[in-house]
């Protein structure tokens, strides 16, 4: 049975390839018969992700060092390592909401105003 670890394995890692490659030439027609070139793709910009990996990893960081505070002075369990997890869960989740919300905010000051004529 252990044999068919390393099998299944590759068998699967050939079939993803596959289909990636597959998905891709069928993106690539769909472009084609809507008129556009598929080499002309632009990878957009994200001008938030940084703020968004930031706010995440502080959020990450915060969740680790309450979890640890919790852990050392308040908790004095054998299963106290759950909570680590769950403190890194929301802290990264609340990192993540206030990049929401930041992102938000900017587009709220900086959507353009329709002026009706």
């Amino acid at each position: 049975m252990e044999e068919l670890i390393p099998i299944v394995f590759f068998i699967a890692a050939a079939l993803m390839i596959v289909g990636i490659v597959y998905f891709r030439s069928r993106e690539n027609l769909a472009m084609i018969e809507k008129g556009m070139n598929p080499k002309d793709k632009v990878a957009r910009p994200a001008p938030f992700l940084s703020l968004k990996f930031g706010l995440l990893l502080i959020g990450l960081g915060t969740g680790l060092f309450l979890a640890f505070l919790l852990d050392e002075f308040v908790m004095m369990d054998s299963k106290a390592e759950l909570i680590y997890f769950a403190f890194l869960g929301i802290g990264g989740g609340l990192g993540l909401l206030g990049s929401y919300k930041t992102e938000l905010n900017w587009m709220e000051k900086n959507k353009p105003s329709i002026k009706e004529s």
